[in-house]
């Protein structure tokens, strides 16, 4: 904790008696309290630091301790100032009942906290990610018990206060000089406690349930594309609003084609005697076999480009293109006809090529 003036803070003189000191920090409460003040990080902080004031200045033991030693003597009385809100409406109930109307264990209880999201990974197949789908996925999550209606109590009966703590979620005791309050292990802090738990969810209030939901996967996704169903997470709790599912998405390979960006890549075998005259051939594409001409001595590891037959563009118009990498295959097992046919080739192309340098192989004769 750092050096504070807890008098100047709820603006009382340090002879204040409890009441003057009472009256001075509820109208700090009042003022800056969150729940008039949502969103507001100042008025919170303002409302923390004047609820540690009030806390130390309202007990006449923290007080002298304070007035004599500074914050510095209240560590040793285990006090060390607030972690949140929970912890000054709990140790401030009844006075809190007296400002607002309504005690901690209550205003804990009424507050209302957002369910927690949810996370699905489906597997969709390389066309589903090009054309997209709707598909129907089942998952099991959290929701308020239907038997006890998210009390947890059996029905008939009803939660009840705790013994130990009275209802506050804190129990006090005192050591010699020292007052300690801890939080209640019979209730853990929540100032109820259920005598009859429900059989159906042993007291929780919550049940595990499968539910079946609709999505729609748009095209172009990818490995780690993620798709948010609004409202599908857990149930929130005391009328919270329910969390997020989110969908994230694995795009399993394809034989023949493989992704890059928007565009898809494919190998295309052709023979040698294609490469060398041209020819038109029909690949496969995303939308069925198109033609494609392959241009007369194409060499080995050209790529030809087909426009907008990639993938859908997940964000905006268009398509990628499908690039297709050529591939030469030499022939394997040649029959009798094709090696002497390949022999005469070859002598064909030896004299040609004779007749085509002759003009400059004399250039470098000795």
């Amino acid at each position: 904790m750092e050096d504070k003036d807890y008098y100047k803070i709820l603006g009382v003189s340090r002879s204040a008696n409890e009441e003057e000191i009472k009256k001075a920090y509820r109208k700090i409460a009042m003022q800056y309290h969150p729940d008039r003040n949502p969103g507001d990080k100042e008025a919170e902080e303002k409302f923390k630091v004047a609820s540690e004031a009030y806390e130390v200045l309202r007990d006449p033991q923290k007080r002298e301790i304070y007035d004599r030693y500074g914050i510095e003597g209240l560590k040793g009385t285990g006090f060390t100032g607030f972690r949140g809100f929970d912890d000054i409406f709990t140790s401030f109930s009844d006075i809190f009942e007296d400002f607002f109307g309504f005690g901690t264990s209550s205003r804990r209880r009424a507050r209302p906290r957002q369910g927690a999201d949810l996370r699905y990974d489906l597997k969709i197949s390389f066309y589903d990610a090009a054309f997209g789908k709707e598909d129907e996925i089942e998952i099991p999550k959290r929701v308020v018990c239907e038997v006890c209606s998210g009390t947890g109590a059996k029905p008939g009966t009803s939660p009840a206060t705790c013994p130990s703590c009275r209802g506050t979620g804190q129990t006090v005791r005192s050591q010699g000089f020292f007052t300690i309050s801890t939080t209640c292990s019979h209730c853990q802090g929540e100032g109820k406690y259920i005598p009859y738990p429900c059989k159906e969810c042993r007291g929780s209030g919550w049940v595990k349930k499968s539910k079946k939901i609709k999505i729609k996967i748009p095209p172009g996704v990818d490995t780690g594309s993620k798709l948010r169903i609004r409202g599908e997470g857990e149930e929130g709790e005391r009328g919270g609003p329910p969390g997020d599912l989110f969908v994230f998405l694995f795009v399993e390979p394809h034989e023949f084609f493989v992704r890059d960006g928007d565009d898809i890549v494919c190998q295309i075998p052709i023979s040698f005697t294609q490469a060398a005259l041209g020819t038109e051939i029909e690949i496969p594409t995303l939308n069925g076999k198109r033609s494609l001409t392959i241009p007369r001595g194409i060499e080995n590891g050209e790529v030809l480009k087909i426009k907008g037959e990639g993938f859908p563009k997940l964000r905006g118009p268009g398509r990628g293109d499908l690039i297709a990498q050529i591939y030469i295959k030499t022939p394997k097992n040649l029959t009798k006809r094709q090696e002497e046919i390949l022999r005469e080739f070859e002598e064909i192309s030896l004299k040609k090529e004779k007749e085509e340098t002759s003009g400059w192989r004399k250039f470098f004769k000795n």
